[in-house]
């Protein structure tokens, strides 16, 4: 058990390091894990304007903090993260910050 909550607390430091570089606009490195170039690869197929982009990674980062507060294993994707929203939306009417008509965006 201590371990699991070890490898979560590594896990998102460094999930967390990658966002903030994201949100900074800088990446000041040359070498990423898996994981983290699939989360480039699935932020870069978002056709978002940046305003949005830097709106939905904090969101993003808020949702994966809870996962590995109440959870174990890996965080959710950004596409899985969007998915959720999707339904959210649709049981709801509307996601907290969007407007109702307003589309989510879509990973190609």
């Amino acid at each position: 058990m201590q371990q699991t909550m070890e490898m979560n607390e590594v896990s998102l430091t460094q999930f967390n390091r990658l966002v903030s570089e994201l949100l900074r606009g800088t990446l000041n490195r040359n070498c990423f894990r898996p994981w983290e170039i699939e989360l480039l690869l699935e932020i870069e197929n978002c056709d978002l304007r940046p305003s949005a982009r830097r709106d939905l990674l904090r969101r993003y980062q808020k949702a994966v903090r809870r996962h590995f507060e109440n959870c174990t294993g890996p965080p959710p994707k950004l596409s899985e993260y969007l998915q959720s929203l999707r339904v959210r939306k649709a049981r709801n009417g509307s996601e907290p910050g969007l407007q109702p008509d307003d589309p989510l965006p879509e990973l190609s």
